[in-house]
């Protein structure tokens, strides 16, 4: 019964989990006119990014356009966001190529067969989490600490590309201050070739959003650098990079991308090794999570832009079956492009059709026009990966984070330079280790405040900010954080110590307004804070009690051992003590001359 119950629920709700029929259903002639052109704009903004990407992770150029295909197409259909473009990016490729590099040599078919494995693990990983309810684990990765990450990889890429951009050829490429080093003490293997075409390159790619900006000021139209036109650069300059190496006999001293075989890409089984799966498996989770997070985030930050949201589990799902056909299509793991996406957003795109759309383009470059791109210069494809990734480097985050709160940017310098000397993944365990030890550190402490009450009315406050009303009796502290066995001990010895510091105090009471979960540690910490207190003749009491704790009050047996009362709020419990003082004054005798 209970099956047949969840499959006919299931055949209900289906098409929640397939997005694009819905949108599909109300589909309109204007939202493909708008579409067919974002699609085909975005298709030629990714071709040479999907080229330069795959030399970054250390794949065939070709692996790079099939994490364009199935992968875009998959995503379209489960998707939340209409807008976000999913494909290969710079920070998965740094992750896969210090993953892999470990295992087989670049550019080889055990490379791609390990790139496949990291695939479908990363899917599995996703879908898991989304299965088991466990998408809050990503949760972790606080944004100091993707910051620092963001930041550590950008400067990696960079660093990465400098020898291709020279035209120096190294063996170290493992740590980025061997790069560094090696680079200078081969300092005079520069090729001037080389370096010239991806100097120019680089220029024109830093110079292009401006130029086209004063070029549409000139003929009369008010364009910004968020405009797609100025987002071509890429595709302009490594058109125009082809079409000299392919006059000029200077080309001959450079290096080129070389054969790109066309066709559409076969689909295969990612090998199966039981051990290599075990060690990929750290790495893949990391790689999981992170290619999750910026798709999320890209997502987010597009819905907001149209007042829209993005279904968390439903991207879950989406990126893993992106993830999951990368691996059957000799791609590596993708997630959500931030310039992509917006390239598609600002080209006018109304739904994912726009990312079918380009997953066409793609297909036609692959069966039509692959052999032109054999002489693009890979000097000026690390050109184009050395601008994409400056955008990601944020510094002003770090200075922001020290105004508000300097734990955060410790956390994402140590997260920075952990990831700069130790590597990726031993960096994100880090920053997330130390972001988990800064949160325990401060609950640790909590703020016991004491309060009395405002004015006439029914509010509470601290009597250090506001005047206030307290009786002379009645100890009344407010709890600000959960009452857990890291901070268990400190909330009993300040409790103790405040009622032996104030003379008269009868009755001590604690307000729980802002404490949302009590363990085994804080209730037998406060079952023996009230037996201290009956010991010196003090009350323990409570008010503000959440309905969420009462459970746990009940089954340590708190309600019914507390040697005071157990209030609905403050305000009851300050009347039930002044009426009891006052009953108490009443039937003392005055004292006789």
């Amino acid at each position: 019964m209970r099956f047949a119950l969840w499959f006919k629920t299931g055949l209900r709700e289906w098409p929640q989990y397939l997005p694009l029929i819905p949108i599909l259903r109300n589909y309109s002639r204007d939202d493909f006119n708008h579409d067919w052109v974002a699609g085909l704009i975005v298709g030629m903004v990714t071709i040479p990014q999907a080229v330069a990407y795959a030399f970054l992770a250390g794949v065939p150029p070709q692996a790079g356009l099939y994490a364009c295909l199935v992968p875009m197409i998959l995503y379209a259909f489960f998707g939340s966001s209409r807008q976000l473009v999913v494909g290969p990016v710079a920070v998965a490729a740094l992750m896969v190529a210090a993953t892999v590099s470990e295992y087989a040599p670049q550019f080889s078919d055990a490379y791609l067969g390990i790139t496949s494995i990291i695939c479908l693990q990363s899917g599995l990983i996703l879908w898991l989490l989304r299965l088991s309810r466990m998408g809050g684990l990503v949760n972790l990765l606080s944004h100091p600490v993707i910051t620092g990450f963001v930041n550590a990889a950008a400067l990696l890429i960079i660093v990465s590309q400098l020898p291709v951009f020279t035209g120096i050829e190294i063996t170290s490429t493992a740590k980025p201050f061997a790069v560094i080093n090696e680079l200078i003490s081969h300092v005079d293997d520069i090729s001037l070739y080389t370096a010239g075409i991806g100097s120019i390159a680089l220029a024109a790619l830093i110079v292009f959003p401006a130029g086209i900006v004063k070029v549409g000021q000139l003929c009369g139209f008010k364009l910004t650098t968020a405009h797609p036109l100025c987002r071509m650069g890429p595709m302009m300059v490594a058109a125009a990079a082809i079409v000299w190496a392919t006059v000029s006999e200077g080309a001959s001293h450079i290096s080129t991308v070389g054969y790109i075989p066309g066709g559409l890409p076969e689909f295969k089984r990612p090998p199966f090794e039981l051990a290599l799966w075990i060690a990929l498996l750290p790495s893949s989770a990391a790689i999981a999570i992170v290619s999750y997070i910026e798709s999320y985030s890209i997502g987010t930050s597009l819905a907001a832009r149209q007042h829209t949201r993005v279904n968390a589990h439903q991207e879950l799902i989406a990126i893993g079956a992106a993830n999951i056909g990368a691996a059957f299509t000799g791609a590596y793991p993708v997630a959500g492009s931030f310039s992509r996406s917006s390239v598609n957003f600002f080209s006018g795109a109304r739904t994912p059709v726009s990312s079918l759309i380009c997953a066409a383009v793609i297909i036609g470059v692959l069966l039509f026009l692959t052999p032109l791109f054999a002489a693009l210069p890979k000097a000026v494809l690390a050109a184009i990966i050395m601008v994409s990734v400056v955008s990601l480097i944020d510094i002003r985050s770090s200075r922001r984070h020290w105004a508000i709160h300097r734990h955060d940017t410790i956390t994402e310098i140590v997260t920075l330079l952990m990831v700069l000397f130790m590597g990726v993944e031993i960096g994100l365990a880090a920053g997330v280790l130390l972001s988990i030890a800064f949160f325990i550190r401060t609950s640790s402490r909590p703020n016991l405040i004491p309060i009395g009450r405002l004015g006439n009315s029914e509010q509470f406050r601290s009597i250090k900010r506001y005047d206030v009303q307290t009786l002379p009796e009645v100890l009344a502290l407010r709890i600000d954080e959960n009452i857990y066995f890291a901070n268990a001990l400190q909330i009993e010895d300040k409790c103790l110590k405040r009622t032996q510091r104030r003379t008269g105090t009868h009755h001590l009471l604690l307000v729980c307004s802002s404490v949302n979960m009590i363990d085994a540690t804080g209730l037998q910490m406060l079952t023996r804070l009230n037996n201290h207190l009956l010991s010196v003749g003090v009350t323990l009491n409570f008010s503000d009690i959440k309905g969420t704790l009462w459970p746990h009050l009940k089954a340590a047996n708190l309600p019914s051992n507390v040697s005071g009362e157990i209030f609905f709020n403050a305000d009851q419990a300050f009347k039930h003590f002044a009426a009891e003082a006052q009953a108490i004054a009443a039937s003392t005798p005055a004292p006789r001359d």
